[in-house]
């Protein structure tokens, strides 16, 4: 594939940081991108996902879904040749997991207070 042909993406974190620039194909899909995240996820971050599931990626306001392509998520900026796409990446857990957090949550508490 000519290298002209490739789009250049750069993942913003959540505080600031980014994961990136790398180069893809235009059929690369999102999936590989979140594994490619997890995989460079920096070390270093308090906050890191496990899975490429607990990735949500978001690109000119919309979640882009796993199966999408990387041709038909670029927003139509005119013509800019070689421009960088930034795309934000968002850490949020599994819903088994946040299901599982909420059970615990309502569990009742007994609280054995006397006030005096």
């Amino acid at each position: 594939m000519p290298e002209e042909d490739l789009v250049e993406l750069k993942f913003r974190l959540y505080d600031g940081t980014d994961i990136g620039p790398f180069q893809y194909s235009p059929t690369s899909t999102v999936s590989v991108l979140k594994e490619r995240i997890v995989a460079d996820w920096p070390k270093d971050k308090k906050i890191a996902p496990k899975t490429a599931n607990d990735i949500k990626l978001i690109n000119a306001g919309k979640i882009l879904e796993n199966s999408k392509t990387v041709g038909q998520c670029r927003a139509p900026f005119g013509e800019l040749p070689k421009a960088v796409i930034t795309m934000h990446v968002v850490v949020q857990p599994s819903l088994a997991k946040a299901k599982t957090e909420k059970k615990v949550d309502e569990i009742p508490r007994k609280c054995s207070c006397a006030i005096m």
